[in-house]
């Protein structure tokens, strides 16, 4: 019988939902709308898209720089043997060797600020406004919740008042009252999340942007201490070539 009771409380709880969708869809229903809050929604699902444009754009430059530092590593191996072999050409072959080596070395050290850039970035999209946009979807819930009980007392309310109605409007009342303080809950809830997360979203993308700017400076610069210097500075560890675990360009 409970579970029947919860089924049956489950499948009216639907239909009123519903209902109210397909209300407001045709025009014809009122919805509550708290205008700063869904602003604030709206930027924030923009925004998740442009960071995941960001996302993939910089994945594609980390493949597409591996692949050069990979080839560099190549063709300097390929200049140093032969710097062995022609004698004639010993010196030549010695320091093309050498400068593909060092963009090798110098671009597995962009290489990590950049994977760098793109696991914090990951997480923050992925994870942080991913966890406050299910809070969202939960507040958006509770408001077609709110508003279909709410449009039930209404229709209630307009109606006659007897010994048979009476009764009905007493609950629909109390459900009335249970879904607005739900509704008034995660409104407050989302409030709170959007506020923690703008304050955590400025703080994690300013050191990333200047991160990844310091690098991508240094890099073209040929500047190899200022390119080591910034990833020191973000606390960024490259593992060492031939360790017993593969190095991160090994995992690509």
């Amino acid at each position: 019988m409970e579970k029947l009771e919860l089924v049956r409380k489950w499948s009216l709880n639907t239909y009123k939902c519903t209902r109210q969708i397909i209300s407001e869809k045709l025009g014809r229903g009122s919805r509550t709308v708290d205008l700063e809050l869904e602003a604030q929604i709206d930027i924030l699902r923009d925004n998740k898209k442009k960071y995941e444009n960001i996302l993939r754009l910089a994945q594609t430059l980390s493949t597409q720089l591996f692949q050069m530092v990979h080839t560099q590593r190549q063709l300097g191996d390929a200049f140093a043997d032969l710097s062995l072999k022609s004698l004639e050409l010993h010196e030549e072959f010695g320091y093309n060797a050498d400068t593909q080596k060092l963009l090798a070395k110098n671009g597995e050290t962009l290489l990590g600020a950049i994977n760098f850039f793109i696991a914090s970035v990951n997480t923050l999209v992925n994870k942080t406004i991913e966890d406050t946009l299910m809070t969202v979807k939960q507040y958006e819930s509770a408001r077609i919740e709110y508003d279909a009980y709410r449009t039930d007392l209404e229709e209630l309310n307009l109606g006659p008042r007897d010994a048979n109605t009476l009764p009905k409007i007493e609950q629909s009342q109390h459900l009335f009252q249970a879904h607005k303080e739900k509704y008034d809950k995660m409104r407050n809830d989302v409030s709170i999340k959007l506020k923690f997360l703008e304050e955590n979203k400025v703080k994690v993308l300013h050191n990333q942007l200047v991160l990844f700017h310091n690098a991508i400076a240094a890099y073209f610069a040929g500047n190899q201490k200022q390119l080591e210097q910034t990833l020191k500075q973000f606390h960024i560890k490259l593992k060492t070539p031939g360790a017993d675990a593969p190095s991160w360009l090994e995992e690509q």
